[in-house]
């Protein structure tokens, strides 16, 4: 790969470019290629980490982005398991964040591809269009509306096949804007809701606040922010999310410590510092994942045993975006009698991704099934995972009703202020596509 010169831009604009001394950290060592599932899928050199870094550099060197190179980009999961792979601390997850937003300035898509991403944008980063959603998608569960959906719109039978079964009462429900702490009060932290988790995970976020208030913090739940903005971000539309990081640091900078309980969302606001400079790398500092605040504080309220089997899930954005593996083990295992069982190929993404099972739903639904087949083989009789969007892909691939549940439900259980988690987002009722050795490059 031609090193990439520090003043030439091409094909890239002059805002926030590839950068080239970060390009030019890649030794090719190939270390990243057992770890990448779109390499794992196809074993195309292009479509692999080390691969995208040479088109990174290409476009340095041309006047004009091809079709192709957007593809290889397209195809990136934006999983940052190669981070945790690569020997030489290559900061892939900084290149492709500069990199997506310079396609979506750069590239002109087709009409089909940018009026399906204006109506992803348009629906799941809005919590209240996502409530006023649900009695449709339990009508269209009902009626397996993605059969109705024509085959050639392949995208649009991927988000119908994916609506999660939620009860209407549960999507409406609210928190507490302060929940106060049990016992003597330790501090108090702010929780961010979320879009997509406020709706249809709404249990995700009651049994958070419980568990954080039996540990000894006054929680607080501000309506606001609707969205953090990471699913824009994760995706490029640079500008969309910088709004929501400044509306999430205008809502929550007042906190010291700031809880996320998606691994998408912690991961998004611990970028923020790129989005905004430095008031954002400082609200960033104060951004905690649910389990990483726990297993850095001493557990006050006791665990009551729960005799299950549970296989850990490593949501992506979780365990190699911000590197937090070992803290949810540590607290499932603090669980007495919890027995937790880790699958093969942990480090392989269920292909979730955001919103990359909508807008790439061949590829998701291979990494899908061979995800949801390599839980399944644990014999478990729970699987927890920590996303929302693992949850509801993992889900959809299962050859058999497994209730996938986030590990901080169980926590709540153990301590005894939650109820015993029920299935979550839906199994094994729905049968996935079949699926191409490569995805069809048309209706993007």
């Amino acid at each position: 790969m031609a090193s990439a010169s520090a003043s030439s831009q091409g094909a890239w604009d002059a805002h926030r470019p590839p950068a080239p001394d970060l390009i030019d950290e890649c030794v090719h060592c190939g270390f990243c290629l057992p770890t990448c599932p779109t390499y794992a899928l196809w074993g195309e050199e292009m479509d692999s980490p080390r691969g995208r870094i040479a088109l990174m550099a290409l476009g340095h060197e041309q006047a004009e982005l091809s079709d192709e190179m957007v593809t290889h980009f397209d195809r990136c999961l934006g999983c940052m398991a190669c981070v945790t792979a690569c020997p030489s601390g290559v900061q892939y997850e900084k290149l492709i964040g500069q990199t997506r937003p310079q396609v979506e300035r750069g590239h002109s898509r087709g009409l089909s591809d940018r009026a399906f991403r204006r109506l992803v944008f348009a629906l799941f980063p809005h919590p209240g269009r996502l409530r006023a959603a649900v009695p449709m998608l339990a009508l269209s569960r009902r009626v397996g509306a993605e059969r109705l959906v024509p085959a050639r719109f392949r995208r649009l039978r991927a988000m119908a096949a994916m609506a999660p079964a939620v009860p209407v009462s549960a999507a409406w429900g609210q928190l507490p804007e302060v929940t106060p702490a049990r016992g003597e009060r330790r501090g108090t932290v702010a929780l961010l809701q979320g879009c997509v988790q406020r709706v249809f995970f709404a249990g995700v976020n009651r049994a958070t606040v419980a568990v954080l208030a039996a540990e000894g913090y006054e929680v607080h739940a501000p309506r606001a922010p609707r969205c953090c903005g990471s699913l824009q971000l994760h995706t490029g539309y640079e500008d969309d999310a910088r709004a929501r990081a400044r509306e999430t640091v205008d809502a929550l900078g007042s906190y010291e410590t700031v809880i996320a309980n998606a691994a998408g969302c912690g991961s998004g606001m611990k970028e923020y510092g790129e989005l905004l400079g430095e008031s954002g790398a400082a609200f960033a500092g104060r951004v905690s994942d649910v389990h990483e605040f726990l297993a850095g504080v001493e557990a006050r309220a006791p665990r009551r045993a729960l005799r299950r089997r549970v296989a850990y899930h490593d949501a992506c954005h979780l365990a190699h975006a911000q590197g937090v593996r070992s803290q949810p083990r540590s607290l499932l295992r603090g669980i007495p009698r919890l027995e937790v069982v880790e699958p093969e190929d942990w480090e392989l993404c269920c292909g979730s991704a955001g919103v990359y099972n909508l807008l790439e739903p061949e590829a998701a639904a291979e990494l899908g099934r061979r995800k949801a087949a390599s839980l399944d083989a644990c014999g478990a009789e729970l699987i927890a995972a920590a996303n929302p969007g693992c949850a509801i892909q993992i889900a959809r691939y299962l050859n058999r009703p497994v209730p996938i549940v986030h590990p901080i439900e169980l926590l709540a259980e153990s301590i005894g202020v939650g109820v015993s988690p029920r299935a979550g987002p839906p199994t094994a009722s729905h049968q996935p596509p079949s699926t191409p050795h490569h995805p069809p490059r048309g209706d993007r």
